[in-house]
């Protein structure tokens, strides 16, 4: 039904040749049910408000620091893109513009280099996540002197409260290093707040000076191909195991994986973990590369030793470099932001449809009938579009 929807909100034809059940309305009636002044109004009072210009003070004291590296001010900003209230967003948006301006400079002046490296870390829940990104940011932060921000995503969960250092009962170590930064990325229960709160928390990130966000995933499947299309390289977790695991892991996800890192690979665990890296190569094989400029790699890693962690951050800085070297992360980049494009037109018009009086008054009893199998899905999605284009 929203499929339904967004197509008749985005369809480039005339209402004059819509038609509806057989029934063909005259240009009148369906200029005056179909020209949607009443959501271009809820979209007004919704998304935009026209007193905040590029000069508000909060815009512009939260972009400079921002740009001078303040990590408070990161915060307060990642908040205001992703809040519901119309002005604070508005706010936010203001300063995304101002930050892409700055990018945009930089990314003509330095190349892609310049770029922040996007990495996305899945698996499942229990195999090791939060320990292996805190090694890695460590690894990344003291041996390459790079600046980290780890952002995680929890479709399931409400925002953290805008803290700077995230959940510290997670990442101790991580979150007190100066070069780090962690923070629960916004998602509002759904993965349409992914793609705004998380994309538009990268380029602050990016406007901060950090030179590599980590993304990590909860591991539930459609979180994970959403952040893959914003992220440069998408790294798999997966725990030992003697075979059986393999066959649980989603087909979609194995795909998504530029690097799949088996976890805990020391002591006991040590050979289960060699047998569970060989099940993937294996598995691997039989799948088609994402892309013609890399193979999928598996390796084993251990928090107990860090040079498995650096062989990690070299395969993935290798794969960083091949992609620049050939175009690849530019290329990529272009077609996810087309991408997240539409996919906010589409969350937008969803959400104005949910808002509609006329639909609000008759889903609840358009629900119970599907429920009670009085009538099919698609028949109810029908009814709450004549609610919505004031069709009787």
């Amino acid at each position: 039904m929203m499929m339904r929807l967004f197509q008749l909100f985005t369809q480039k034809r005339t209402f004059a040749t819509l038609r509806y059940n057989r029934s063909t309305f005259t240009t009148d009636l369906l200029m005056k049910k179909l020209t949607y002044e009443d959501q271009k109004d809820d979209y007004k009072k919704l998304f935009y408000d026209k007193t905040i210009t590029k000069d508000d003070l909060v815009v512009k004291k939260l972009t400079s620091g921002i740009i001078n590296g303040d990590r408070s001010a990161l915060a307060r900003a990642i908040t205001l893109v992703s809040s519901k209230q119309v002005t604070k967003r508005t706010q936010g948006n203001f300063i995304i513009n101002e930050i892409l301006k700055k990018e945009r400079k930089k990314f003509l002046d330095e190349g892609e280099k310049s770029l922040i490296f996007r990495i996305a870390i899945s698996g499942a829940p229990g195999v090791g996540k939060s320990s292996f990104i805190e090694s890695l940011g460590d690894d990344l932060t003291k041996n390459a002197n790079l600046k980290v921000a780890v952002l995680t995503v929890d479709p399931t969960s409400a925002i953290s409260g805008g803290s700077i250092l995230g959940d510290i009962t997670r990442m101790q170590n991580l979150s007190r290093n100066p070069m780090a930064y962690i923070r629960q990325s916004p998602t509002s229960g759904s993965l349409g707040g992914v793609a705004r709160g998380l994309h538009e928390s990268i380029i602050l990130c990016e406007g901060a000076g950090y030179n590599v966000v980590i993304i990590e995933t909860v591991g539930v499947g459609q979180s994970e191909i959403a952040v893959s299309d914003m992220c440069d390289l998408f790294c798999l977790l997966v725990a030992p195991s003697q075979g059986d695991e393999l066959q649980g892991i989603k087909r979609g996800i194995m795909e998504q994986s530029d690097i799949v890192v088996v976890t805990k690979s020391d002591g006991a665990l040590e050979g289960p973990s060699r047998i569970t890296a060989a099940e993937h190569v294996s598995a691997l094989k039989f799948m088609k590369p994402k892309s013609e400029i890399w193979k999928p790699r598996v390796l084993r890693s251990s928090i107990q030793n860090p040079e498995t962690i650096k062989k990690v951050r070299e395969t993935m800085f290798e794969y960083r470099d091949i992609s620049i070297k050939t175009g690849h992360m530019i290329m990529k980049r272009d077609e996810q932001l087309l991408t997240w494009m539409w996919n906010h037109v589409r969350d937008e018009v969803v959400y104005l449809f949910k808002k509609n009086p006329d639909v609000q008054r008759a889903a609840q009893e358009i629900e119970r009938k599907v429920r009670q199998n009085d009538i099919t899905p698609g028949f109810g999605a029908e009814l709450l579009l004549r609610k919505f284009f004031g069709i009787e």
